[in-house]
């Protein structure tokens, strides 16, 4: 298959739906090390390179007109001031006559609206620093009867002062209030435990830790115990007091990112700005942003093992990585907020509305060392977990498998968390690779079915989607792909070779993107197997490009000009349908907690249109005969199972508790509601602790190298146990078995009572 590999690189390495997606609200870090005034030429040549590179090789450029400016400046203003806590509407009003006038701008290189933005922005910036340390001089009453909308989008810009101070008061006073009710918790964890012996702490201690349990945690907890024996305990008085500090405390260390920061860290949240009316996916790297996304392509990651984006003026937790610190620790969860960061004995600093760059560096640290996270979950919860951090193994990247066994036949499971390949070097592995040789060892441990579990799975390499889809069909096409150009290929499996052709089941989420996407659409449109999952997956059907824009200026004295991504071609199936917006549909659409909230391409304001182009010539499957009993079968078990019914009232409930944005701060109150969701919570409990009837095992060659690797070993056995409470996995299986023809079930019969024979 010969084509131009320089380009499939790169379109291959950014087909990461989940993972290169860059929010505006990020600020990139500035283009030298040390802090410099900005140069207002390099400002004027950056937004003319921009938007030159962008009409010369996006897809489908916009036009810059009005109704562009109006996106830029809505964009922008949400960037800069997302929880109106900065700017009053008489700065509004003032800005709004540049609402039309953006595009001028920008052809005319002027910085007119971006100087007056950047400039009364630092100065409303400085004063917001006395409005929040006016409210925490003096204690808050918390039995008083007012609450705060944190539905920030609704929220009108302050009118005057008067109105930012007490807008800024109760923001500072639900964040104190939340650390009381921690702290007095605590306390009365503390008093409780004064009770108990220290065997019974420590036997407590043992169970919380599980499997992260260490002979120096324990010594670090019985000195704790140890220091807290004699200590009285604390009064209200104390803790309201203590909670005023360390918010006081929080808020300092947040804004003194501002001395951290130069014009040309802002000047790129403008950029971006430009950059995302076009579509969600194309934006600017500063010279360090470029460098973070070279390294996230590669799959190098340290720390917690998350990864984070942010939401308006909140972090959020996107994603765990298999096998990292997070991921083993199973506390924290995709959709958690992070509201604070602690440093192990540390104060735990706010990190709301703080910038993304700063959270991470917050949360990241040397291994070994522990950092605590105060989280807010989807139920809305608020914990305190614990992590220590650690080295994040590219090994949990690659493709892994496992067996199990029902009504006497044997089936596979292969989980692929992404399409990965190293174009540099050849003889590397590569997720096609890994696919072919995991399916070859399966067919000789006697399986007659495999599920291909792509969930979570945010894309990767074009080439290897292909060389996969190609496993499971006779030659033929795979994907098309059309240009800017209106120029359209079909990328195809020549390979004649069918490597598996017995029952299939593709597994998706609404975090399938890009690349899984091509797999399960191809796989469905040649009815080669079940797709089961989410309703839909995520929809990103476009492939973006990284223009290093240093290449064009020659001789530039303005230092690393950085990069642009920009979408520069659309995926389509082979049936004409674009995976964009629409992803993938399931066969057998399985609820699952995200099944209410926004969360897919769809949800992304600006994202392209889903369109079609014409089939590709293809084949239909015809070799699965009761492919479509099958699908009746399990969507009759579904509207049966007690465990998805409750699954899909958690999901509702979520999605509920997601719209609600009123909070009490009343203590009294705020309690009852946080006992109250507690409560609520307990209902939706027999969903963490289900557990299904089936063992999972390594395949003969993993279990030699488990025998001889622990931490292999731990990593496997924590597989099966999440393989084991996935009531998905469980129903995969039940369908490769409703998949099973008369003819090899006779067959299988046949086999067993010739093994029983020759024993």
């Amino acid at each position: 298959m010969k084509r131009n590999y320089k380009m499939l690189m790169v379109i291959g390495a950014l087909s990461l739906a989940l993972l290169s997606f860059v929010p505006i609200e990020k600020a990139i870090r500035s283009f030298t090390n040390g802090k410099q005034d900005s140069d207002p030429e390099k400002d004027k040549m950056l937004l003319e390179l921009l938007t030159f590179v962008i009409e010369k090789g996006h897809y489908n450029p916009a036009k810059i007109d009005d109704t562009f400016s109006k996106g830029v400046y809505k964009d922008y203003l949400n960037a800069l001031d997302p929880s109106k806590r900065f700017f009053l509407q008489s700065d509004i009003d003032e800005f709004a006559k540049y609402e039309t006038q953006i595009d001028d701008q920008i052809i005319n290189k002027d910085l007119t609206f971006f100087d007056l933005t950047y400039n009364r922005l630092m100065k409303r910036m400085e004063e917001s620093k006395e409005y929040y340390k006016l409210a925490l001089a003096k204690p808050f009453d918390y039995k008083k009867n007012e609450s705060i909308n944190t539905d920030y989008e609704k929220l009108p810009f302050a009118k005057n002062t008067e109105e930012l101070k007490e807008r800024w008061r109760l923001q500072v006073k639900l964040s104190a209030l939340s650390s009381l009710v921690e702290k007095q918790k605590l306390e009365e964890d503390l008093a409780k435990d004064k009770n108990k012996t220290l065997e019974e702490k420590l036997k407590d201690y043992r169970e919380s830790q599980g499997e992260n349990l260490t002979d120096e945690g324990e010594k670090k907890f019985i000195a704790e115990i140890e220091k807290k024996k004699n200590q009285a305990p604390k009064t209200y008085e104390q803790l309201e007091k203590e909670t005023r500090e360390s918010t006081l405390n929080s808020l300092n260390d947040n804004f003194n990112f501002i001395k951290d920061l130069d014009r040309e860290d802002w000047f790129s949240i403008f950029l971006n700005a430009i950059a995302s009316r076009f579509d969600p996916h194309t934006s600017y790297f500063g010279a360090s942003e470029k460098e973070k996304f070279d390294m996230s392509i590669s799959g190098k990651l340290e720390g917690i093992g998350a990864r984070l984006q942010k939401k308006n003026d909140f972090t959020e937790i996107t994603e765990l990585i298999s096998g990292g610190p997070a991921w083993r620790g199973k506390q924290l969860e995709s959709g958690d907020i992070v509201l604070k960061v602690a440093q192990a004995g540390g104060e735990p600093v706010d990190v709301v509305g703080m910038r993304l760059d700063d959270v991470v560096k917050k949360i990241k640290g040397p291994k070994g060392t522990e950092v605590s996270l105060t989280v807010k979950k989807q139920d809305g919860t608020i914990k305190v977990i614990k992590i220590v951090r650690d080295e994040v193994e590219i090994e949990e990247t690659y493709v892994k498998s496992s067996v199990v066994e029902k009504d006497g036949y044997k089936y596979g499971i292969i989980y692929l968390p992404k399409f990965y390949i190293d174009f540099e070097d050849q003889n590397s592995r590569d997720a096609g690779k890994d696919v072919a040789l995991e399916v070859e060892r399966l067919k000789k441990e006697g399986v007659q079915g495999i599920i291909m579990d792509v969930r979570d799975n945010g894309g990767g390499s074009l080439k290897t989607v292909v060389d996969i889809a190609g496993l499971f069909i006779d030659q033929g096409p795979i994907v098309q792909i059309k240009s800017a150009a209106g120029k359209k290929e079909v990328l195809y499996d020549k390979d004649p070779k069918i490597e598996w052709d017995g029952p299939l089941v593709v597994m998706i989420n609404e975090f399938s993107a890009s690349a899984s996407e091509i797999l399960a659409a191809a796989i469905q449109d040649y009815k080669r197997g079940v797709i089961i999952g989410s309703k839909q997956s995520y929809g990103k059907g476009t492939v973006q490009n990284v223009i290093d824009l240093n290449q064009f200026v020659r001789g530039s004295t303005y230092g690393d000009l950085g990069a642009l991504k920009t979408t520069t071609q659309k995926f389509y199936r082979i049936n004409g349908g674009s995976t964009q917006l629409e992803g993938v549909k399931s066969d057998i659409a399985i609820p699952d907690k995200y099944s209410y909230l926004k969360m897919g391409e769809k949800d992304i304001d600006n994202a392209m249109p889903w369109d079609k182009i014409d089939a590709a010539d293809y084949k239909v499957w015809d070799k699965q005969n009761n492919f479509d009993l099958a699908i009746a079968k399990s969507r009759e078990r579904m509207s049966n199972n007690a465990q998805m019914n409750l699954i899909d009232d958690n999901a509702k409930w979520l999605d509920e508790r997601n719209k609600e944005n009123v909070y009490s701060l009343n203590i009294d109150k705020f309690k009852a509601e946080q006992k109250a969701l507690d409560d609520k919570n307990k209902k939706y409990k027999p969903i963490i602790d289900y557990k299904n009837a089936f063992v999972f095992k390594s395949l003969p060659y993993e279990i030699e190298q488990t025998n001889k690797d622990s931490v292999l070993k731990e990593k496997r056995d924590r597989w099966h146990e999440s393989l084991s409470k996935d009531i998905y996995i469980e129903e995969a299986i039940h369908i490769l078995n409703d998949l099973q023809t008369e003819n090899s079930k006779g067959l299988t019969s046949k086999v067993k009572k010739e093994k029983l024979v020759k024993s």
